[in-house]
């Protein structure tokens, strides 16, 4: 599976990382940006850690031919028509506000939407599987305060592939 937004620094990372957290190495999960920043959306970054999924080591990565050619399920965010289409490739194109720049009130709008749309797609493919107890969205009220990041925000995102790619299945 692969996750493709503009910058590779927030959205398509946070979808990656919550794939990640709920099927582990059973999927190969890629993340890929049609033009990567140089580092993660830090406001994404503390938006996931407080849901209990760990993006801190993700890295943008420039959306490659070979990466969208080997998913079987591509997922684009606001990157337009950067990505190239193969036949028997299912894509869908997700309308998500980008978080560059946003609050971290707004980013934790995005993640809880794109948190939703990657629980409906694994219910949709693998309806078995479900995204970790620990990766629920605590209520706003139980979480403890998260400073701003300083400096201006990007979208960032990491590339999220597996090592193992013969043994996890593309999706």
């Amino acid at each position: 599976m692969l996750f493709v937004c503009v910058h590779n620094s927030g959205r398509s990372q946070m979808a990656a990382g919550f794939l990640h957290h709920a099927a582990g190495d059973l999927v190969e999960i890629r993340s890929a940006g049609s033009e990567p920043a140089d580092s993660l959306n830090s406001t994404a970054v503390a938006a996931m850690t407080e849901v209990g999924v760990d993006i801190t080591d993700n890295r943008p990565a420039l959306l490659a031919t070979e990466d969208v050619r080997a998913s079987d399920v591509v997922i684009t965010m606001g990157c337009g028509d950067a990505c190239p289409v193969f036949p028997g490739t299912r894509y869908e194109d997700w309308t998500l506000d980008d978080p560059a720049g946003q609050s971290l009130d707004a980013v934790r709008r995005i993640r809880d939407e794109i948190r939703s749309r990657v629980e409906a797609l694994v219910t949709e493919l693998a309806p078995e599987a479900e995204i970790a107890p620990e990766a629920e969205i605590a209520p706003e009220s139980v979480l403890a305060p998260v400073p701003e990041p300083a400096g201006p925000a990007s979208d960032g995102h990491r590339n999220t592939s597996t090592s193992n790619a013969e043994e996890a299945p593309h999706v």
